[in-house]
C-alpha cells in the first residue's frame, strides 16, 4: 500500500504537512480513502487528478477566480456508489468560484460537488460520459448573461439536491435536463429540495427554473423525479417546471407567488402529485397522453388554474418535422382526480386548437371560486366526469350535470394557509373513483379504501407534508 510521509517539527516540515502531498494512486490498489484540504486552485486540481473512491477534497473558504480559458477539470475520475469522490467547500457557500468556468466534467462518475458558491459566466454541464454526478448544497448565481442556461444535465443518474438557484433578470434556464444526441434523455435524474427564486425576465418564454427535455426529445422516457422543491417569484416564464419528455414524476413541490406553473408541454405518462401552487399566475397545463394528476392544491391563482390542452396535432410521433414537433399534442386519456382548486380566477378550462382532448377522466375534485365559471371547457370527446364537488358564487360552466354535486365542502383554512376538510363535510367518504390506486392524500395521510373528495383526506392528525418554506430546501435543508 502506498503511504504518505509528512515531515514535522521544522518550517519545511510544517509547509509540507500543510500541502496536499500524496503519491499517485496505483491502478487497482486498495489504498485507503483520504481527506485533504487545499487552499488554491492549483492544489485543488492536483488533488482531483489523483483522487480515487472515497477520497474527500476540501477547498478552504475564500474567493477563487478561474482564469479565462481555464477550468477545474474532473477527467477520468471514478468513485463508486458506496464511496464517491467528494469535492466540498470548507463551509457551505464559503468557497466562491468566479470567472469564465468552474468545474468541467469528462469521463467520470460517482462524483459529488458540495457547498460551493458558483458565480461563473458559462454553463456548468454534466455530459453524457459522466453518470452519477451529484451537485448538492451549492449556491448558484451565475453572471446575468442573456441566453445562458446555468446547469445542463446529460449524464444518467445525476442528483441535483439542496441547492439554491436565484437572482437573474435575463433569458435562460436555471436547470436543464437533456441527454445524448438529439432525441435521447438522461435517465433517472433526481431533482429535490432545491430553492428556485427571483427570476424576473420579462420575455414571453425562455426563463424556466426547470426544463425536462426539449421538443425533439418529447417521446423519450427520462424517468426523472422532481420533488420537494420550492419555487418563489419565478417570473421568467409561464412554466416553472416545463416537461418536454416522457415518464416523469413531479411531486410534493411548492410554487408560490410565481408567474410559472407546472406544464406537461410535450411527452406522455407523467405523474403530477401532491403539489401546492399558491398565489401566483398559472397552475397546471396538460398536453400529451396518459398523465396522472392527483392530490394537487391550487389556490389564489390569477390566471388559469388547470388547463386540459387541445392540440395542433393529435399525437406526436416519430418522423415529424421540427415544426410539427414544436406544436401542441392534444391531452388524451389523462386522469385528473382528488385535486382541490380554491379561489382561482380561472378554475378548470380548455382551449380551442384543432384537435380536442379525448377520453380524460375528471373525478372527485373540489372546485370553489367566487366569480366566473368553474368549468370552461371547449370541445371534448369521450370525457368522464364524476364525483366532483362545486361550490361558490362562480357558475358551474360546461361541466355535465351528472358529473358533479353543488354542495358546500366545508373547507376550513388552517395555520399554513391551506383549505382542508372539516368534520361533517359532504366530501368525506364519497369519492367515486376506484382506479388507479391513490394511497395517500396531499398531506401524506393514508387514503384508505373509502376515499374523500378533493386533495385532503379528513383527519385530526397533523399533516406530514405542508407547503414548503425556505427552511425546508436549499443548502441548509435536512
Amino acid at each position: 500500500m502506498q503511504r504518505r510521509t509528512f515531515l514535522t517539527g521544522t518550517l519545511i516540515g510544517a509547509a509540507v504537512a500543510a500541502a496536499p502531498f500524496a503519491v499517485p494512486r496505483l491502478a487497482g490498489s486498495a489504498q485507503a480513502a483520504t481527506t485533504v484540504t487545499v487552499s488554491s486552485l492549483k492544489d485543488l486540481q492536483a488533488a482531483i487528478d489523483r483522487a480515487g473512491p472515497g477520497d474527500r477534497i476540501v477547498l478552504a473558504d475564500g474567493t477563487y477566480t478561474v482564469p479565462t480559458g481555464g477550468a477545474i477539470r474532473v477527467s477520468g475520475r471514478n468513485g463508486t456508489a458506496d464511496a464517491p469522490i467528494t469535492v466540498v467547500a470548507q463551509s457551505r457557500g464559503g468557497a466562491v468560484l468566479q470567472g469564465e468556468r468552474g468545474f468541467v466534467f469528462s469521463d467520470s462518475g460517482n462524483i459529488t460537488v458540495s457547498g460551493f458558491a458558483f458565480r461563473q459566466r458559462t454553463t456548468l454541464e454534466i455530459p453524457a460520459s459522466c453518470p452519477r454526478i451529484r451537485l448538492t448544497r451549492n449556491d448558484f448565481r451565475f453572471a446575468d448573461v442573456s441566453g445562458l442556461d446555468w446547469v445542463v444535465v446529460r449524464g444518467d443518474d445525476a442528483k441535483i439536491d439542496r441547492n439554491r438557484f436565484h437572482d437573474r433578470t435575463t433569458e435562460g434556464i436555471f436547470l436543464v435536463v437533456d441527454g445524448p444526441g438529439s432525441t435521447a434523455m438522461a435517465q433517472r435524474t433526481q431533482i429535490l429540495r432545491n430553492h428556485f427564486a427571483d427570476h424576473g425576465y420579462p420575455g414571453a418564454n425562455g426563463g424556466e427554473p426547470i426544463r425536462l427535455g426539449v421538443s425533439s426529445r418529447a417521446l423519450s422516457s427520462a424517468n426523472a423525479v422532481v420533488e420537494y422543491n420550492l419555487f418563489e417569484r419565478c417570473d421568467g416564464d409561464p412554466e416553472a417546471v416545463s416537461v418536454k419528455s416522457s415518464d416523469n414524476t413531479v411531486r410534493y413541490n411548492t410554487v408560490r407567488d410565481s408567474r410559472g406553473g407546472i406544464v406537461l408541454r410535450h411527452g406522455n405518462r407523467t405523474t403530477v402529485e401532491g403539489n401546492h401552487l399558491i398565489g401566483g399566475t398559472d397552475g397546471l397545463r396538460l398536453y400529451g397522453n396518459d398523465h396522472l394528476v392527483v392530490n394537487n392544491y391550487l389556490a389564489g391563482l390569477s390566471g388559469r388554474a388547470l388547463v386540459i390542452g387541445s392540440g395542433t396535432t393529435r399525437d406526436h410521433h416519430a418522423g415529424e418535422s421540427t415544426e410539427e414537433r414544436r406544436g401542441n399534442d392534444a391531452c388524451d386519456r389523462a386522469v385528473i382526480a382528488y385535486n382541490t382548486l380554491v379561489g382561482n380566477a380561472g378554475t378548470l378550462s380548455g382551449e380551442t386548437r384543432e384537435h380536442e382532448p379525448r377520453d380524460v377522466v375528471v373525478a372527485d375534485n373540489i372546485l370553489v371560486a367566487g366569480s366566473g365559471s368553474l368549468v370552461a371547457m371547449g370541445a371534448t370527446t369521450g370525457f368522464t366526469w364524476q364525483g366532483n364537488i362545486l361550490w361558490g358564487a362562480a357558475a358551474n360552466g360546461t361541466i355535465p350535470a351528472a358529473g358533479h354535486r353543488r354542495v358546500d365542502p366545508l373547507l376550513r383554512q388552517e395555520s399554513d394557509g391551506v383549505y382542508r376538510l372539516s368534520a361533517g363535510s359532504p366530501a368525506i367518504d364519497t369519492a367515486t373513483l376506484t382506479s388507479p390506486a391513490v394511497t395517500q392524500d396531499l398531506d401524506g395521510h393514508p387514503r384508505g379504501s373509502t376515499r374523500d373528495v378533493g386533495a385532503d383526506e379528513y383527519t385530526t392528525l397533523a399533516p406530514v407534508r405542508r407547503p414548503l418554506t425556505p427552511a425546508d430546501v436549499g443548502p441548509d435543508a435536512a
